[in-house]
């Protein structure tokens, strides 16, 4: 059916569900800037625009369903990071979020460094340009050829997350006739405010060395007696998608309490502490993320005042926002398919995609927005569920939310906030094809990530 056509569709405005905690926007076409991208906007005729484009026509030449990335979004927002902790601070960009040949030069560009947590990431930073020694390497079980390729390659820092990995790093760097710069990753207790699945300090989980018990000392014991180990500090971080800054200052206190017993115990003062990432973004209107300057201004006090009390040296402060850069500088559109009322419960909104391009809503029971985006209306609001075309009742890409009732199939919607893991984190279930990531910049668009084939995935299956 041509975009162009707008069949009648339902027309009527459904019931909220008892306990429901949202109400209509009073305007259905307005465009919440907290999550779209600074480029955003709408026509006068209703069509949404980025980087100048109509969507309508960005539709037309690449498809959907595919992200597009606002890049000029993407560099102001790392820009804002890097002007925000200065020149005594280092921001390193969380690869994990999403990365790209392309996204790896406009970091270089603009002065951030880059955390990798593979093998693969690692090989497409360096393949884009990325110095090694402006990269940091993570990982829980990273392999024996991982390390000897960072290694070899001179990265600038690897977070050891484990006693074996300690005594790993040190055996290979020591064969290979280096000294490897490294930091200690270690989990200080603290609950971060999110889910069970991205809450990354508290005892109970896969990732760093505990504080408790004395583990955290003992692995600093063991790294500073290793040749092929150069410890230069300790790592921490605490969750994803946090708001409140009371976590990192419960985290700084007792990092920075480390130090301190370093200190005291080997008369050595480690230069730099990393806090981690895990600021969050606007998914919804709902949601008030803090900006960079301030978390910036709150997380070099908090350090400060802590290392004031300790009487040391104030170390050298790391932080890795990867969803706060790239998250809401992309969006994905999709082409509307079924639609199906349920009298009294909802509308539900089929979609071109699913969650083969956005996991996040079933495994987080993340929350995001959606807009009517290749026209306006004036129909009244709907409550609707935006599902996939996948054979699974949890392919959910948004839970609830509203658009018009005359919304109908061959409708472009986007949602917002897409550029953070959801690229990342995309999949082949049931042979679904990942979509292309479009950077769209100043009236021009181009590919960076190209959509999959049907010849890329029997290239794969070899039986």
């Amino acid at each position: 059916m041509s975009r162009s056509a707008h069949p009648a569709g339902p027309r009527h405005a459904d019931v909220l569900p008892e306990g429901h905690p949202s109400a209509p926007p009073a305007d259905l076409n307005a465009l919440d800037g907290k999550v779209w991208a600074s480029t955003v906007t709408r026509t006068p005729d209703g069509v949404v625009t980025v980087g100048g484009i109509e969507v309508t026509t960005l539709a037309e030449e690449f498809g959907t369903p595919a992200y597009f990335l606002d890049e000029t979004d993407f560099r102001e927002r790392a820009r804002a990071w890097r002007t925000a902790f200065g020149p005594d601070a280092d921001v390193f960009y969380a690869g994990k979020a999403f990365l790209s040949r392309a996204v790896v030069r406009w970091l270089h560009d603009e002065g951030l460094n880059l955390d990798v947590c593979s093998g693969g990431e690692l090989t497409t930073a360096l393949s884009a340009g990325m110095p090694a020694d402006r990269i940091a390497f993570h990982g829980n079980n990273k392999s024996v050829e991982e390390i000897e390729t960072a290694i070899r390659a001179g990265v600038g820092r690897i977070v050891l997350d484990s006693f074996q990995e300690i005594v790993r790093v040190a055996h290979i760097a020591q064969s290979l006739g280096k000294r490897q710069r490294v930091q200690i990753r270690i989990t200080v207790g603290v609950e971060a405010h999110t889910h069970e699945f991205i809450a990354t300090a508290h005892e109970d989980q896969k990732f760093g060395i505990p504080l408790a018990g004395g583990q955290a000392a003992e692995a600093v014991r063991r790294a500073l007696q290793l040749d092929g180990l150069e410890l230069i500090g300790i790592h921490s971080h605490i969750g994803s998608q946090i708001f409140d800054m009371s976590g990192f200052e419960v985290a700084a206190h007792r990092v920075v309490g480390l130090l301190k017993g370093i200190r005291d115990e080997h008369g050595v003062e480690l230069p730099e502490i990393d806090l981690g990432g895990g600021l969050g973004i606007a998914y919804t209107s709902d949601d008030d993320p803090r900006e960079p300057h301030e978390i910036a201004k709150a997380l070099t006090e908090i350090v400060s005042r802590e290392c004031e009390t300790a009487r040391l040296r104030t170390p050298r402060i790391s932080v890795e926002p990867g969803r706060a850069i790239v998250g809401p500088t992309a969006f994905t559109l999709y082409e509307v398919g079924t639609i199906k009322p349920l009298d009294g419960l909802r509308t539900y909104v089929s979609v071109d995609g699913g969650m083969s391009d956005n996991i996040r809503t079933a495994l987080y029971d993340a929350e995001y927005s959606v807009a009517l985006v290749s026209r306006t209306s004036e129909a009244a609001p709907m409550l609707v569920r935006v599902v996939g075309k996948h054979c699974e009742s949890g392919d959910i890409v948004v839970k609830d939310a509203f658009l018009p009732a005359d919304l109908a199939p061959g409708d472009l919607i986007a949602v917002p906030a897409t550029g953070a893991y959801c690229r990342s984190m995309a999949s082949n279930y049931n042979h679904a094809l990942r979509p292309p990531v479009v950077a769209v910049r100043e009236g021009e668009a181009r590919v960076i990530v190209r959509r999959e084939t049907e010849e890329d995935l029997l290239r794969l299956d070899v039986g």
